[in-house]
């Protein structure tokens, strides 16, 4: 058997990078969800990250370890938002500079915000364009470095500093509950978690009509399919990462499925309970609980709630529908 593209030593050198520039976010807990869930349940807000979700995480593991050559040149990303608000931080953070390509109907507020963090922006069709070639036509045109969104071993590294620093503060648990959409967060949370204790069960989430992951488990190759129309934005990747799928086949045991009306639920439910503002890519773990999908339930989860990228009308109009 390879060996894995990232290890827990990767995860734990990543941790030391980060530390002082990255939050250390907290865990929420809930006697109310504790009980409608019949565990405890351990909630890491990576919500309250900076640029508010995990993505800083794995941008400024990566972009830190550029040479002062390259960090002069900058740096190009492609992402649907959160990815491109982490590396215009921390593109600005280490004096660099960052061109970010972005669909078009990205949320207004992820635009506005990565135009604060002072990166160029190219827009581009998420149903007929390819950000991946328009970003590495960009990067190389320009002499900048090229930091995807998880197609990355440091950026993989750096999202399992998630999963690292929630079972450093909790303790064992039985199962971990991860949002996926191309595979990095979850590869770099499984690989932290199942280093930690090789018994625990990592559960990724996809929204119901984006579930390239989880039939690429299941076919035990990358499967392609059409780009999913839900309001997970976050999560409309159509093909798993290639990098991603070689730690996920290896790593995670399931991924189970929510559609967009139990993300909804769960989007009002952390709202009023526990007075969090998610975006539906942040919620979806939490809707996984909420709707039963995680089966059988241990005595102890752990769930990334990714973000909570959303401005206030869009939220209105996501509780409200």
């Amino acid at each position: 058997m390879t060996e894995l593209p990232v290890t827990l030593a990767d995860v734990r050198d990543a941790a030391r990078r980060i530390a002082g520039a990255a939050h250390r976010t907290p865990v929420v807990r809930s006697r109310t969800l504790d009980a409608m869930v019949g565990a405890e349940v351990f909630l890491k807000c990576e919500n309250l990250q900076r640029v508010g979700a995990f993505k800083f995480r794995g941008a400024y593991n990566a972009v830190s370890r550029l040479t002062p050559e390259q960090l002069a040149k900058g740096v190009a990303a492609y992402s649907s938002g959160n990815h491109a608000q982490a590396v215009a931080l921390a593109a600005r953070e280490l004096g660099s500079t960052a061109v970010i390509v972005m669909p078009e109907d990205t949320p207004r507020s992820k635009l506005d915000a990565v135009a604060g963090y002072g990166a160029e922006i190219v827009t581009y069709d998420r149903y007929t364009g390819d950000r991946e070639a328009i970003g590495r036509r960009l990067a190389a045109e320009r002499g900048r470095a090229l930091i995807p969104p998880y197609e990355h071993p440091h950026v993989i590294a750096g999202q399992g500093t998630a999963a690292l620093e929630l079972i450093e503060e909790v303790g064992d648990l039985g199962a971990l509950v991860v949002p996926v959409g191309g595979g990095g967060l979850i590869a770099g949370c499984a690989t932290a978690a199942k280093g930690l204790a090789a018994a625990i069960r990592v559960i990724g989430v996809e929204p119901a009509d984006g579930d390239d992951t989880r039939r690429s488990l299941r076919a035990g190759h990358r499967v392609s399919i059409a780009v999913p129309r839900t309001i997970a934005d976050g999560q409309m990747a159509t093909i798993p990462g290639e990098l991603t799928f070689s730690v996920n086949r290896r790593l995670v045991d399931e991924v189970v499925l929510v559609d967009d009306e139990e993300i909804r639920a769960a989007l009002r439910w952390v709202f009023d309970r526990l007075k969090l503002v998610l975006e539906p890519s942040g919620a979806t773990g939490v809707a996984a609980l909420l709707s039963g999908r995680v089966r059988p339930v241990p005595a102890r989860i752990g769930v990334i709630l990714s973000g909570g990228n959303v401005g206030w009308r869009r939220f209105a109009e996501l509780v409200t529908a």
